[in-house]
């Protein structure tokens, strides 16, 4: 076997050059919180986040260049920048659960603001922490390629020698924030939607009675469902809409069609119309039959996708065992090694946070532990030390594991709602061994779950910087301090964000006559409502056994019909029509990008090129439709609605919808397709 060769940096590990400085930090923040709050929005409504490791580098790498910041303040800028994703999907996957389980209510309160940014900040340094005691032996692991950590230290070392595609980032931001602007204006209609009954309504004895029916919906009209489509691709994307086709078109409606004889269709619409005067007979009795299909598919179908996620969350594991168990073998070797001391002389490039540090850090998060668990959530000192310790245990392996995995697929595909899912079930046990019960009980588990979860996801984002600093000469300690910023940063703003998005659609389902909030149509939040089910559940006893057994015995069919992501199947039965339809039409875009790519025999300088500016795009998309929703949902807050102050047409046509559509689309196609063919 010959000898390895000795890795050489791009940038020399002698070389004095601009790395931590106030610019690249100030950046590196801003674009953690902005990318953070566009994520939180992404994954409430969406129940997936996008990785902003590639949106930081375009980002931090346009806005240096142009005031000459050198290549390692680029680096540390995105470094830091794309932190907030993490802390982001850390708080939505557990926050809004505290609210669902009915623990919060209402979800914004002075208390659970101080808890919540406690949580996120105490994850967030936690995963850090872990990190630093890691990363020499995984960043240097021949056997772990890091892709997109790969991917993203060539889009700094290419924007040392050409402007870069960040137009097209911040070309997409800007169309996707119109399109959402327009649709909030009323000049096209967001989504069309229409209950067709199987038959006319019959009369049984003295009430009118119908046979069901189904409802048929257009996609949403949402720059940001169509970008999440093209990153995941044709494949991934038939995978969700299956799971919507599931829902809709088998489910509902069959559970519909046994239940309809029992309504008392007169009745229901005599009830509508008394509340809302100004609806006709023949409008009544389409929102009774509307109304219906939400609720059966809320409350009956809901509970079984959960049940397939928490199937298809244990098999994703499975899978990953042999990556699992060699991830925690390593992370038990490493720790010995980094206890160890440290080299004298270590090049600059090599030093991480000292030892002593690391070790006060995880402390420091443990008592915080204690402290949240003990005084806050109200439980025994022997259960608050206990979560402390199980929550330290649990955050390193899953820390490791998500590095490890992020090494092996990239942060796109890091598994946190499956890590996360496991912390929970085992602290729950504990909990319930310990004699807890109650929502102080339900509390105390969602409260470590959260920590946990927000430790791997800022481990594994962590980890994927610093190989990609690695790759450029980055310095470690002042990637990891900067990460450290960052995650302070965005804990103190994340519930904020959390709080306009709930209260906004609670708001706007107020006007419009929906329950709005986390868990509603608007915000799905996943994630957040399978953790609050499953705490509920095993803590509390009040878990919906016949329909999440039934969801679990069918993720076990898609498991033996070998269905390449049952979750993802499950993820879209769980989540409005409209979502999963956009999401399916941003993935046949995807699809005829690649056609035209193997149709025009593109060169791999070609393909390449192709696919970075149609995620710089699709991201772009996803990210000015969340800002702008962000800002409407301030508007909400505030009771003002801006439909009121300017709209363009009282019934949006539906025909400017489909031009929306097909314009999105047409953006996703063209421009990667045509500036590919001028590159050489």
């Amino acid at each position: 076997m010959s000898e390895q060769k000795k890795f050489i940096p791009f940038v020399s590990p002698d070389t004095n050059m601009a790395e931590f400085t106030v610019k690249a930090l100030l950046i590196g923040l801003v674009m953690a919180v902005v990318l953070g709050a566009a994520n939180a929005y992404l994954g409430l409504k969406a129940g997936m986040t996008i990785a902003a490791t590639y949106p930081a580098a375009v980002i931090g790498m346009a806005i240096l260049k142009a005031t000459k910041g050198s290549i390692l303040e680029e680096n540390f800028a995105r470094t830091v920048g794309s932190i907030g994703e993490s802390v982001a999907a850390g708080a939505i996957f557990t926050l809004p659960a505290f609210f669902v389980a009915g623990i919060w209510d209402p979800f914004f309160t002075t208390g659970h603001y101080i808890t919540s940014t406690l949580i996120l900040i105490a994850g967030g340094v936690l995963g850090i922490m872990f990190v630093a005691l890691l990363r020499r032996v995984m960043v240097e692991d021949v056997e772990l390629p890091f892709p997109e950590s790969v991917a993203a230290a060539e889009i700094h070392k290419a924007g040392q020698k050409t402007g870069g595609n960040s137009k097209f980032l911040f070309g997409a931001m800007i169309f996707g924030a119109m399109i959402k602007l327009l649709g909030e204006l009323k000049f096209f209609a967001v989504n069309w939607e229409k209950f067709i009954a199987f038959s006319k309504q019959t009369i049984t004895g003295t009430k009118y009675a119908g046979e069901g029916g189904m409802m048929v919906a257009s996609p949403g009209i949402s720059p940001a469902y169509m970008g999440v489509g093209y990153i995941i691709g044709p494949k991934l994307a038939s995978l969700n809409f299956s799971g919507g086709v599931i829902a809709w078109g088998l489910l509902t409606p069959m559970i519909l069609y046994f239940l309809a004889p029992s309504f008392d269709i007169q009745a229901m619409a005599s009830a509508f119309m008394s509340s809302d005067p100004s609806l006709s007979h023949g409008d009544a009795v389409d929102k009774v039959w509307s109304t219906s299909f939400y609720t059966i598919w809320r409350f009956v179908v809901r509970p079984i996708a959960i049940g397939g996620m928490l199937v298809s969350a244990v098999f994703t594991l499975y899978r990953m065992r042999k990556s699992l168990i060699e991830g925690i073998a390593r992370s038990i070797s490493d720790v010995k090694k980094a206890a160890s001391g440290s080299e004298v002389n270590t090049p600059r490039n090599e030093k991480d946070i000292n030892f002593s540090w690391i070790v006060t850090g995880i402390g420091i998060v443990a008592l915080l532990t204690f402290f949240i668990t003990f005084f806050i959530f109200n439980t025994s000192a022997v259960v608050a030390f206990v979560a402390a310790t199980v929550m330290i245990i649990l955050a390193f392996f899953l820390a490791a594991v998500s590095g490890y995995l992020v090494g092996i697929m990239g942060s796109s595909n890091n598994p946190i709602s499956g890590l996360t899912l496991t912390a929970l079930v085992v602290t729950a046990l504990i909990m319930v061994a310990l004699g807890v019960t109650g929502n102080e009980g339900v509390a105390a588990v969602l409260g470590v779950a959260a920590i946990v979860c927000v430790s791997a996801a800022v481990a594994g984002e962590m980890l994927q910087d610093l190989k990609a600093g690695h790759i450029l000469g980055g310095t470690p300690w002042r990637m990891q301090i900067g990460d450290i910023l960052g995650v302070v940063l965005s804990g103190v703003v994340m519930f904020g964000v959390l709080v306009f998005l709930n209260d906004g659609d609670i708001a706007k389902g107020l006007r419009e006559g929906y329950e709005g909030g986390f868990g509603s149509k608007n915000l799905s939040a996943p994630q957040a409502s399978l953790m609050a089910i499953l705490s509920k559940g095993i803590v509390g006893g009040s878990m919906a056994w016949p329909l999440i057994i039934a969801g679990m015995l069918m993720g076990i069919g898609f498991i033996m019909m070998q269905v390449k992501s049952p979750m993802l199947v499950c993820v879209g039965m769980y989540l409005p029509l409209e979502t999963t339809f956009a999401i399916f039409l941003g993935g046949l875009v995807k699809g005829i990008v690649e056609y035209f790519v193997e149709k025009r025999k593109f060169t791999e300088s070609q393909k390449v090129n192709t696919e970075n500016i149609g995620i710089l795009l699709a991201s772009g998309l996803i990210a000015g439709e969340a800002l702008m929703g962000l800002v409407i949902a301030v508007f909400a807050v505030g009771n003002v609605f801006l439909y009121d102050l300017f709209s363009l047409f009282k019934n949006p046509p539906v025909t400017i919808s489909i031009a929306v559509l097909v314009l999105i689309g047409f953006v996703l196609v063209w421009y990667p397709i045509k500036n590919s063919e001028k590159s050489t």
